[in-house]
């Protein structure tokens, strides 16, 4: 029995260079098999938990293996039912010790993971600065460092035929709807893929339900936002081997306010919330305002402004609409030129490229300055937002205002916007209204959510979110 198992071992793990069997002979009659993979396991810890560990020699030379977990020092160890377990856990950095019909596994884990590193895509001048990492225990650890509760959960699921992926979910249970949990399961459950690499690929599978260009699962690398929204009443993933963690359910709300407004002063933070708000419109809405108002509707233009704006376009060759469509096509490509240049470059290239070219264009007459300067105010309202999914749900409604006014004028701006509400009231993310609480209307979390109340009033969680524990703080009198 023990030889089969070390053949189909060596059948399965055939052409692989880190593959390390090593017999040990125990007794005159007992030989015990020391597997591993010198690539994903440290080599020390074999030493220190098996080699030199000779009460676990005497053990399996006894034919003690039930007194193993007692007596060995590792973390974790296993005794394997059949050997079509041991894939999972050789490839998870486990040593497999084979001693006749008997499967033993001990955690040994090489550390390859990076250090805590600061966060990068979501920068805050106050607050922490440590950063989730690849590593899921050390993810974990960062997170349970700050919820110190009995009450945080966890529930495992491995998908990913060829990569075994590991997948945390975690959750309050006194505070999360079991519903939402129970969903989530089911639904990592449903999927069978060759590979798992990141949590983006998770973000997909869950989020298929909705034919949207908006993001409706929030992905973080800071652990305070993640305690955040696990204190509010969602549910994080965590996906070994990406740095981002998701929170479900996602708002449109959780993208224009930042974990970094919590730390600073009400008073001074709404006016940025507000700002973040209008600059989402704006954003949409300047080229196809302008080009309305030039097209269709020059009497709203003061004269002599108009007079200008005519005698900056006397040389254009192109209709506006085709000048717009030109200039944010152009903006775009320097736009991911800027994000695939490496960080070395810096933004010098685009910023480069976009004065080179807007001059260049103005002075051959392919458009006028005041398109250039339309097109420009558009994209640095969009700069506000780091999470690129709005940019590009953005982009995607910018066009359909921008049709809708070719074709219309100023009602084609009224029917871009009526279709715009229609879509995002509509939209739903794990069952809940993604527009909450502007769609369906709740003034008491309109004011907590697009607004920061005073901390000492922020007394109650989300009635969408919880119903069994719904107080968060109270009041100690006196």
């Amino acid at each position: 029995m023990q030889n089969e198992i070390v053949k189909k071992i060596k059948n399965d793990f055939s052409d692989m260079v880190d593959l390390v069997i090593k017999p040990i002979k125990v007794s005159l009659f007992n030989t015990i098999y020391v597997i591993y993979l010198e690539s994903v396991t440290g080599s020390d810890k074999v030493n220190d938990y098996i080699l030199k560990n000779v009460s676990f020699l005497n053990a399996i030379a006894k034919n003690k293996i039930k007194d193993l977990p007692s007596l060995i020092p590792a973390p974790n160890t296993k005794i394997l039912k059949s050997a079509d377990e041991i894939e999972f856990y050789l490839t998870n950095g486990f040593t497999i010790v084979v001693h006749k019909k008997e499967i033993i596994a001990l955690e040994t884990r090489a550390d390859i993971a990076r250090g805590i590193p600061e966060p990068t895509t979501e920068q805050s001048v106050f607050g922490p600065k440590d950063a989730f990492t690849e590593n899921i225990q050390i993810n974990l650890g960062l997170l349970k460092r700050r919820l110190k509760s009995k009450d945080l959960k966890t529930k495992s699921v491995v998908l990913g035929r060829k990569t075994k992926t590991m997948i945390e979910i975690l959750y309050f249970e006194d505070i999360c709807e079991e519903d939402l949990v129970s969903h989530i399961e089911q639904e990592l459950k449903k999927i069978d893929v060759d590979g798992i690499l990141d949590s983006g690929n998770i973000s997909e599978y869950l989020s298929s339900e909705n034919t949207t260009h908006f993001p409706t699962i929030v992905k973080t690398e800071r652990p305070d936002t993640a305690s955040k929204a696990l204190l509010e009443g969602k549910v994080l993933i965590f996906v070994d081997t990406s740095p981002f963690a998701l929170i479900l359910p996602g708002f449109f709300a959780d993208f224009i306010n930042p974990i970094s407004d919590n730390y600073k002063k009400s008073n001074n933070i709404n006016f940025l919330k507000i700002l973040r708000f209008a600059c989402f419109f704006l954003t949409i809405l300047s080229p196809a305002i302008y080009i309305a108002l030039i097209n269709y509707n020059p009497e709203t233009i003061p004269t002599s402004l108009l007079i200008n704006f005519s005698t900056q376009r006397d040389n254009v060759p192109f209709p506006a609409i085709v000048e717009a469509i030109m200039m944010l096509f152009i903006y775009e490509i320097l736009r991911e030129s800027d994000v695939r240049f490496p960080n070395s470059y810096g933004s010098a290239i685009s910023i480069l490229g976009a004065l080179i070219l807007g001059e260049a264009a103005v002075n051959a007459g392919f458009v006028s300055p005041i398109m250039i300067i339309v097109i420009a105010f558009t994209f640095i309202t969009s700069l506000i937002f780091t999470e690129q999914e709005i940019v590009n749900a953005a982009r995607h409604f910018r066009i359909i205002f921008l049709l809708a006014v070719a074709f219309y004028g100023l009602y084609g701006i009224v029917l871009a916007f009526l279709y715009f509400l229609s879509h995002v009231t509509e939209l739903k993310t794990m069952g809940k209204p993604y527009f909450y609480p502007i769609a369906p209307f709740d003034k008491i979390y309109l004011l907590k959510g697009l607004l920061k109340t005073n901390i000492t009033k922020d007394t109650k969680r989300s009635s969408l979110l919880t119903h069994k524990n719904k107080t968060k703080q109270r009041r100690n009198e006196g």
